[in-house]
């Protein structure tokens, strides 16, 4: 057992959860302050026309409302020139299938995009298992306008706006998640996140969070952190 942990009788840590407990009711009610602001934010009009593809045709970005109200958009990191999809990505997207009847229920479509072609994507979800919808934005100017793709490609790290302030990278494609809210026809942007705004998609970690060892992000290779079955990643 790691000397860094504290042992203490039943009482002294009855007490010491109390004075957590009063700080997680007073950050559940900031965080319901926010989760109202977030919902209180303007929208902006969808002006443009974006095309997408999957396997059964093109699509337009009401078309991936599926007649519902309010429509989520995870930006996958996938290249169309890499062979298989972002691990950190792959680790956000295996909660995708279990809560997507839950947002069906609740008047809300899900998809993924990404700028690979529909035959890598398409080959990429089967070998990790998944059914949810996963398009190519490689068509539109998607992925660019919505801040997590980059122009030029590759070479020396470059000035890039990304999660709302400029950075020198020389990434092409990072994740992000984009919610837009449909009014008939007429299609609105109402919130984007990026970089820590995704944790609250990872249930692993929001369980690993309520650990005493934590996340354990440096403690794993790098390799681990996307792991769930051995046969769909494979050390690279």
């Amino acid at each position: 057992m790691s000397t860094a942990l504290r042992i203490v009788s039943r009482e002294e840590w009855t007490r010491a959860r109390k004075d957590l407990l009063a700080k997680e009711k007073a950050f559940t009610i900031e965080r319901d302050a926010l989760s109202a602001a977030r919902r209180d934010l303007p929208l902006v009009k969808v002006e443009r026309e974006y095309l997408f593809e999957e396997p059964a045709g093109k699509r337009t970005l009401l078309e991936l409302f599926e007649g519902k109200r309010q429509l989520i958009v995870y930006h996958f990191m996938f290249n169309p020139s890499w062979d298989e999809g972002c691990k950190g990505c792959s680790y956000v997207s295996d909660s995708f299938d279990g809560a997507i009847p839950h947002l069906a229920a609740r008047d809300t479509s899900f998809a993924a995009a990404s700028r690979a072609p529909v035959a890598k994507i398409e080959a990429f979800k089967k070998r990790m298992g998944w059914g949810f919808r996963w398009l190519s934005s490689a068509g539109s100017d998607f992925n660019y306008d919505y801040k997590v793709s980059f122009r030029p490609e590759g070479g020396a790290p470059k000035a890039i706006e990304y999660n709302y302030g400029s950075r020198e990278s020389s990434m092409s494609d990072l994740p992000g998640l984009s919610v837009f809210l449909r009014d008939g026809r007429e299609v609105f942007h109402s919130y984007s996140t990026y970089e820590r705004g995704l944790d609250l998609l990872i249930g692993a970690y929001n369980c690993l969070d309520l650990t005493p060892l934590g996340r354990q992000e440096a403690e794993l290779p790098q390799r681990m952190a996307w792991v769930r079955h051995h046969d769909r990643y494979e050390e690279r």
